[in-house]
C-alpha cells in the first residue's frame, strides 16, 4: 500500500513539474490568439527588407531610428520593448499627426518625437497623477487592469521634459472617457493605444481612434497578449472588432496593427 502510495505521490509530481516546465506552452495552448499573426515586412512597405547579397537582407533608410533604452534601476513600468519602440518609431517618421492615448512615462512618447519630421504634432493623453482618486471601475473592467491604471498613473514630469523636441509634444491631463475629440476627426496618421487596459477604456480609445483616423492612417494597440490577465480586457476588445475591422498581430511583438484603406 505504501508503495503504491509513493508511486501515486512521483506521478503527480512528474505531472506538476511537466506543466511548469511547459507553464508558457500550455498556455498559449488554451488561449490561442483570434487574429492573423503577420510579419512586420507585410505590414507596411517601409518595413520591406533591401538586398544587400543572394544572401544577405537588411533594413531600408526609412526605418533607421533615433532610439534608448531605460535602466531596470528606473523601475519603469509598462514599456514597449525595443522592436516595438523601432515600429512605432519608424511610423513616426512617415507621419505629421500623432495621437497616443497614455503617455504613461513618456518613453513611447519622445521616441516618437526623436523620428517625426520637425512639423509634426504629436498629443498624448493621460490621467493628472491628482485625478486617480475619481476613477471609478466599470462592471465589465477587470480588476487587475483598473489597478494598474492607479499605479502607472504617477507622472506630470515626463521623459522627454525639458528635451528640445518637447516642442513637438502637447500632453492633455485628462480621463480618455471625457475626451471631445472633435477636433481631431480625419486627422491622425498615426495613433498609439497603450492607455487603461480595462475594457470600458480600450473601447473608448478605440471607437474615438477610428473616427480621428485619416484615409490612409494607421492604429497600433499595445498589449495584445491572449492569457495575460492584465491585458484580457485588451484582448477581448479586439477579437470582438476582428470580425469587421482587418486586424494583424505583429510577429515577436504585442502590437495588434490596423491602416485605413
Amino acid at each position: 500500500m505504501i508503495y503504491k502510495i509513493i508511486i501515486f505521490i512521483l506521478i503527480v509530481l512528474n505531472i506538476f513539474l511537466i506543466f511548469i516546465l511547459n507553464k508558457k506552452k500550455i498556455k498559449n495552448y488554451f488561449h490561442k490568439p483570434k487574429i492573423k499573426k503577420i510579419d512586420i515586412t507585410e505590414a507596411h512597405e517601409i518595413f520591406k527588407l533591401k538586398e544587400i547579397s543572394k544572401n544577405l537582407k537588411g533594413p531600408k533608410n526609412d526605418v533607421i531610428i533615433k532610439s534608448f533604452s531605460i535602466s531596470d534601476s528606473n523601475n519603469i513600468v509598462g514599456m514597449t520593448s525595443d522592436k516595438e519602440a523601432w515600429i512605432i518609431a519608424s511610423l513616426s517618421k512617415i507621419s505629421k499627426n500623432i495621437f497616443e492615448f497614455g503617455t504613461c512615462s513618456g518613453k513611447t512618447t519622445f521616441i516618437m518625437a526623436l523620428n517625426a519630421n520637425k512639423d509634426a504634432k504629436i498629443t498624448s493623453i493621460t490621467l493628472d497623477p491628482k485625478d486617480v482618486i475619481e476613477l471609478s471601475k466599470k462592471e465589465q473592467d477587470n480588476k487587475v487592469s483598473f489597478r494598474n491604471i492607479k499605479n502607472e498613473s504617477i507622472y506630470n514630469k515626463f521623459l522627454f521634459s525639458g528635451e528640445s523636441v518637447e516642442e513637438k509634444i502637447k500632453v492633455i491631463f485628462q480621463n480618455s472617457l471625457n475626451f471631445d475629440h472633435k477636433n481631431f476627426l480625419g486627422k491622425m496618421d498615426l495613433i498609439f493605444i497603450d492607455g487603461g487596459h480595462t475594457y470600458s477604456v480600450v473601447k473608448n480609445d478605440s471607437e474615438k481612434s477610428f473616427e480621428m483616423l485619416n484615409s490612409n492612417g494607421i492604429i497600433l494597440w499595445h498589449d495584445y497578449v491572449p492569457g495575460k490577465r492584465s491585458a484580457q480586457d485588451v484582448v477581448k476588445y479586439i477579437h470582438e472588432i476582428s470580425t469587421e475591422k482587418k486586424l494583424y498581430s505583429i510577429r515577436g511583438t504585442s502590437l495588434v496593427y490596423y491602416k485605413n484603406e
